[in-house]
Order: C-alpha cells, then sequence, then structure tokens
C-alpha cells in the first residue's frame, strides 16, 4: 500500500533520528577510547592505522561550532541516492543505505575505475593541503562539499603540520551534517566549524565562513569533486569567482572534477547510470572546460593536469586511472613565490 506523504515524512524524521543517534554512540565510543589512551593513538585507532598519526598534536576538544545542534530534517530520505553517500561506498565508508549501494554498483559495473578516482581524489586533498600548509603558509581553509566524514578529513591533514589551522566544512546533506558534529574534531590551537549551504549560494557561504575565518588573511577554497554537480545553466565559474572575490591577496582555490575525456565511451555510460538513479546531475566536463573554472586566476604550477599527475610524491610513478582533472590557482599573490 502506499504510503501518504505524511507517512513518509515521519518515517524519514524517524529514520534520521536513528541515524544521529548512531553517530552520537560512535562519538561517546570514540570520546571513551580517547580517555583509556592518548590522544594520537585514539586518532590512529579512528584512522584505522596501526601506528599514530605522524605529527599529530595530542590536545583534542569536541567539535568547536558554535552552531545549534541539528534537529531532524525531513529532506532525509533513505531510499533516494546521495553523492555523499554514494561516494562514501566508493571509498570503502559504512555510511550509506541500500539505495546508495544500488547507484554505485550501477557505475561500477560501467566503469569500475571509479572506486580508484575516489580514493585518488582523497589523495590529491592530502598533497594538496601539504603543499598549501606547509609551503604555502595557509592557515585557513573553507572546504565545500565536503562529504561525509573519512579517513584524513582536511582539518586532520592541516592540524597535524599547524595545529593552529582553522577550517570551515559546507555541505547541504542533513545527514553530512550529523556526522560532521558528531564526528569531526579540532586540535585545540586551532578551530573547526560546519555550514549547512549550498555550493550555488556564495553569499550565504561567505558570510557562515566568516564567523570561524578571517578573509581579510589568506584562505584556500577547496571545491573537489563537487563541481560537476553544478550544471552549466548555474554557472559554476561564475560561483568560483563570486568566491574568489572575497579572498584576501594570497589565497588559493583548490579544484578537482570529472571528466570523460580518457575514455569517453565508460565514462559517458557510468554518468548515466548515475543520473538515471540520483536527482542530483553529474556533468563531466573537458580539460579547456575545467581550465576554464578557475575564472581567470593564475595557476599554480603544472595547472590543470590528470589528478594523479598534480605534484604526485613520487615522480614517475605509475599512476592509478582517474578520470579527473586538478588543480590550483591563486589570488594575487604578495611576498610569496610559488615553485615548481
Amino acid at each position: 500500500m502506499t504510503m501518504s506523504r505524511r507517512q513518509q515524512l515521519v518515517r524519514a524524521a524517524a529514520q534520521l533520528q536513528m541515524a544521529a543517534a548512531d553517530v552520537r554512540t560512535i562519538a561517546a565510543q570514540r570520546e571513551a577510547a580517547s580517555s583509556a589512551i592518548n590522544a594520537t593513538d585514539a586518532d590512529a585507532v579512528w584512522l584505522g592505522t596501526s601506528e599514530p598519526v605522524s605529527g599529530q598534536t595530542t590536545l583534542r576538544r569536541a567539535w568547536t561550532s558554535h552552531r545549534r545542534p541539528p534537529e531532524p530534517d525531513l529532506r532525509f530520505d533513505p531510499s533516494v541516492p546521495q553523492p555523499a553517500r554514494i561516494y562514501s561506498y566508493w571509498l570503502g565508508g559504512k555510511d550509506h543505505y541500500p539505495a546508495d549501494r544500488v547507484a554505485a554498483e550501477e557505475v561500477i559495473a560501467r566503469r569500475p575505475q571509479v572506486v580508484a578516482g575516489a580514493r585518488a581524489n582523497r589523495a590529491f586533498l592530502a598533497r594538496a593541503i601539504r603543499f598549501l600548509v606547509a609551503e604555502c603558509g595557509i592557515r585557513q581553509f573553507l572546504d565545500i562539499g565536503t562529504g561525509l566524514p573519512a579517513p584524513e578529513n582536511t582539518h586532520e591533514l592541516a592540524q597535524a603540520i599547524a595545529p593552529d589551522c582553522r577550517i570551515v566544512y559546507v555541505d547541504n546533506d542533513p545527514l553530512v551534517l550529523v556526522h560532521a558534529r558528531a564526528l569531526l574534531t579540532s586540535a585545540r590551537q586551532g578551530s573547526c566549524d560546519y555550514l549547512e549551504a549550498d555550493l550555488r549560494d556564495a553569499p550565504t557561504i561567505l558570510a557562515g565562513a566568516a564567523e570561524t575565518l578571517d578573509l581579510t588573511r589568506p584562505a584556500a577554497v577547496l571545491l573537489l569533486a563537487v563541481l560537476h554537480f553544478i550544471t552549466d545553466t548555474d554557472g559554476p565559474a561564475a560561483i568560483v569567482a563570486a568566491l574568489a572575490r572575497q579572498l584576501a591577496p594570497g589565497s588559493f582555490v583548490v579544484i578537482s572534477h570529472l571528466t570523460g575525456d580518457f575514455a569517453p565511451g565508460p565514462v559517458l555510460a557510468g554518468v548515466e547510470a548515475y543520473n538515471t538513479l540520483v536527482p542530483t546531475t553529474l556533468k563531466p566536463r573537458t580539460h579547456s572546460q575545467v581550465s576554464a573554472l578557475f575564472a581567470g586566476l593564475p595557476m599554480v604550477p603544472p595547472g590543470v593536469v590528470p589528478l594523479t599527475e598534480w605534484r604526485p610524491v613520487l615522480a614517475g610513478q605509475s599512476p592509478v586511472s582517474a578520470d579527473m582533472y586538478a588543480g590550483i590557482a591563486h589570488t594575487a599573490i604578495t611576498r610569496r613565490r610559488i615553485t615548481t
């Protein structure tokens, strides 16, 4: 028998409450573990490693957002696949539902390399953060479209090098909000916050970020694997330009983006399968189209390149297959030289 709209909303609210309860349980278990062992070892357990995280501060505190805890959100519907949960599945995470797994597997059946590509994107995040913090002195990050928490989140990578880094995560998925507030933590010297907003609403994102970040000082905007959810009609390059205009000199914009340039047929088949099942449309773009997203900002060498070729850790290593381009651009630079 078909449920009424009211019944569907009540069911969705109940399911989101259950998900929130599960996350709070995980957070409580993690807090208990950190009181029994030092915080560095606790992070190693969280990241699934047998050794403590190198350089990670031992001073930890709970999520620092001053915003109100999330209320049950009627937009949450586990029967509808969502990008963040599908991506979590490809990364080997556990925060997904049957509908998400079906969509993820449909894409894998047509382009198996999507799993390696998702994981290569996380590796690019790590390289980009280390470059920005260690080589460019960036201490503020606006991570838009962050998705569900996974090993080596932006604040963990940045604060492992400089514990005073400040990070604002932005997403519009209610389940991401629940997980972020429960599981993401910050070094005592730094700060984390979470903002629920849509990428298309740059003014709201910037206003919310300014409560945690000092946008009169250099910052980095991270747009990893998110702009391919913005259609041409919504003007992705204009969105990037709107964000970049409000950044201080010496700031950076980081982008990774899906492309069909390397395997047009299989990627198109995977995209069609995705778009058939997922309400959020996926739009691959060519090298010239991805380059245009930087809105004319000067590029950091090597420019817009295949994702695995952006400053690989080991020169000459055999890259994994990733259907993505990546690059980093900067605003006007003062007293800083970007090395090749």
